[in-house]
């Protein structure tokens, strides 16, 4: 048995997009969409840890510790990189930063305005290419970086991945049977391309199953 000192954290999860990196956070206050509700509901919140941790090995690093009114998000590994995602809210930033794990540096991506956002429910990091989204109960889907685009959705379609110019969305259908459909959208015009039946399953290695 291996023993992990994660100081209290007790989940861990596999790193999307990797194979050999699995991360864990405290949630000090919940997710990050908590945590901003009770900042703006004028709590005072406590700022949550996030470490990764290899494996076979167990190395446990934490790149980066968040100060105090900031919380970190889920964060992604893409092009070799580990990609985290931070909140600043008492100064209403959004920052995307990367670390790498082979020279230990952790450098800042990109710093936007938490204004370009309603809010953080479902702020979300995506791959490929390295993007920010948020998609909410308002039928809207939202990719903030590296440009702003707004795509209507149905009410059931989640967002799944984007391929070059093609987004991949999954929605259920019941009427009055269930099913799953996978619609393909243009980007950045959101124009429906291809609608097929099944669900989409996502493998480690990149595969896509269509169940």
């Amino acid at each position: 048995m291996k023993k992990l000192n994660l100081q209290g954290i007790t989940y861990i999860e596999l790193l999307e997009g990797s194979h050999e990196w699995y991360w864990g956070s405290d949630y000090t206050e919940g997710d990050l969409y908590e945590a901003e509700e009770l900042y703006r509901s004028n709590h005072s919140i406590k700022s949550n840890r996030l470490v990764f941790i290899h494996y076979p090995d167990g190395t446990v690093i934490e790149p980066m510790k968040s100060k105090v009114g900031q919380y970190f998000g889920k964060p992604i590994f893409f092009d070799d990189k580990i990609q985290i995602l931070l909140v600043d809210f008492p100064k209403s930033l959004i920052h995307i930063l990367q670390y790498d794990h082979e020279i230990k540096k952790t450098e800042l991506i990109t710093t936007l305005s938490l204004s370009a956002t309603k809010d953080c429910y479902n702020l979300l990091l995506y791959r490929t290419p390295l993007m920010l989204t948020r998609s909410a109960h308002d039928n809207v889907f939202q990719i903030l970086y590296p440009q702003k685009v707004d795509i209507n959705i149905s009410e059931t379609e989640s967002f799944c991945y984007r391929e070059n110019d093609r987004l991949y969305f999954e929605r259920w259908i019941e009427d009055p049977s269930y099913r799953n459909e996978i619609v393909v959208r243009k980007y950045p015009s959101g124009e429906i391309l291809e609608v097929i039946p099944g669900s989409l399953l996502i493998m480690p290695d990149g595969q896509k199953w269509i169940l």
